[in-house]
């Protein structure tokens, strides 16, 4: 086979793979998540949404459901990808995937196209599940759609740099419950960024969560705390981020040979 040649097969093998373990683990990967997002939905939407009646002519109970698929999204994108490359570290397979004849490229398109994929259906149940608590329009379809893509792919890339970097399941679990989880919180998840007062809204413009929240929103009302064009800037910016750090990595072997 040309090294040239893309291995189309090995990349399904390991795709499927990864796709049959979503199946085996559905009540952790599906199941929960779900519920969660309905807990919220009760909580926020009943004890906040009968102070707050509408937010930029939205009515809270809908404002909030963007926030709530890309908090899903953030949380699940990352530990699907993570965990699939650690898990091969953690048993020593890596260093078989490693010699066959399957790319860095390959590698990362199986592993992160299924943890993407399995993120982005969650995403998609979740806003099922939103329409029997809330009603919704979604005005720009194929920007949701886009946004819903592009987000789940990116943090799928950033949980498997994640994967390879961390050396325990403590570590593994640091960045998502410690770091991504508050800035989703923090980044205006469940308020409008525009409506915190000086130097705290300056200070939020700083969260890149507000960024990616702030665009999927505006897909779904036509409104957003910032302009499109830089919330889709800034989401493909981090997208790129890790694709290098991903690619580094693999050139120099960082924490996959040792």
């Amino acid at each position: 086979m040309s090294s040239l040649a893309f291995n189309g097969y090995g990349v399904w093998a390991i795709y499927r793979f990864e796709m049959a373990r979503a199946l085996r683990t559905l009540w952790q990967s599906i199941v929960t998540p779900v519920i969660t997002t309905a807990l919220y939905f009760v909580v926020f939407g009943t004890a906040i949404g009968g102070r707050i009646e509408e937010i930029n002519g939205v009515p809270y109970g809908a404002f909030i459901v963007p926030g709530l698929i890309m908090l899903s999204l953030f949380t699940q994108s990352i530990f699907n990808a993570s965990f699939g490359i650690y898990f091969p570290k953690f048993t020593g397979t890596i260093y078989e995937i490693l010699s066959a004849p399957v790319s860095p490229l390959e590698i990362v398109l199986a592993y992160v196209g299924a943890a993407a994929t399995k993120s982005a259906v969650l995403g998609l149940i979740i806003l099922g599940t939103a329409y029997f608590f809330v009603p919704l329009e979604i005005l720009h379809p194929f920007w949701m759609l886009a946004f819903l893509i592009l987000v789940s792919t990116t943090f799928s890339l950033f949980g498997f740099i994640i994967g390879i970097w961390a050396q325990s399941f403590e570590q593994l679990q640091f960045i998502p419950m410690l770091i991504v989880t508050p800035l989703t919180f923090l980044g205006g998840a469940f308020y409008p960024v525009t409506e915190l007062p000086e130097p705290w809204r300056t200070v939020t413009l700083f969260n890149p969560v507000v960024y990616l929240i702030s665009g999927f929103r505006w897909a779904f009302f036509g409104t957003s705390d910032v302009g499109i064009g830089v919330s889709l800037t800034a989401t493909l910016g981090f997208f790129f981020l890790c694709l290098g750090i991903v690619g580094w990595m693999f050139r120099t072997g960082y924490r996959l040979k040792a």
